[in-house]
């Protein structure tokens, strides 16, 4: 199975990627909230082949949901209409815990994350890639197969 990850900000989109077979989510990049991120992350979609979409899901420190939950998952929403219209497909998307992932993706690169680097998204693949990760080594895959293809 194969899986595109992201961490839904309101500037920019962290994507990450994973194949099951290996289970190792990569960074692949960012795309910016500019109007165009749908048909952006729909080529993102086709271009990895994937299955499914994995999103950060934002709580605070006490595990409760905040605005920022609702802005993912009013993102999620628009997602999935604009698949089914735009692209013709459905589109399944599963929620993973994202709490303080950000800051963890911030650590990988020390001190000194440049403004080219967050600008350039690198903090916020990273960030998708964690998730990824999170959902890859919490994930019965034999049942989410059965789910997802009927299997």
């Amino acid at each position: 199975m194969r899986i595109l990850a992201l961490d839904i900000g309101t500037k920019r989109i962290g994507v990450a990627f994973a194949d099951t077979k290996v289970r190792i989510a990569i960074p692949r990049g960012m795309v910016p909230v500019d109007g165009n991120e749908l048909p952006t992350i729909a080529k993102w979609y086709r271009l990895e082949k994937a299955d499914l979409i994995v999103s950060g899901l934002p709580r605070n420190s006490q595990g409760t949901e905040t605005q920022q939950t609702q802005i993912v998952r009013d993102f999620v929403d628009n997602m999935k209409t604009y698949f089914s219209e735009q692209e013709q497909t459905p589109l399944v998307v599963r929620f993973q815990d994202e709490s303080l992932t950000s800051v963890a993706a911030e650590t990988l690169f020390g001190n000194d994350v440049s403004r080219a680097d967050r600008a350039a998204g690198k903090v916020d693949a990273e960030a998708a890639a964690i998730i990824l990760q999170d959902f890859l080594e919490s994930t019965n895959f034999d049942q989410l197969e059965k789910e997802i293809h009927g299997a």
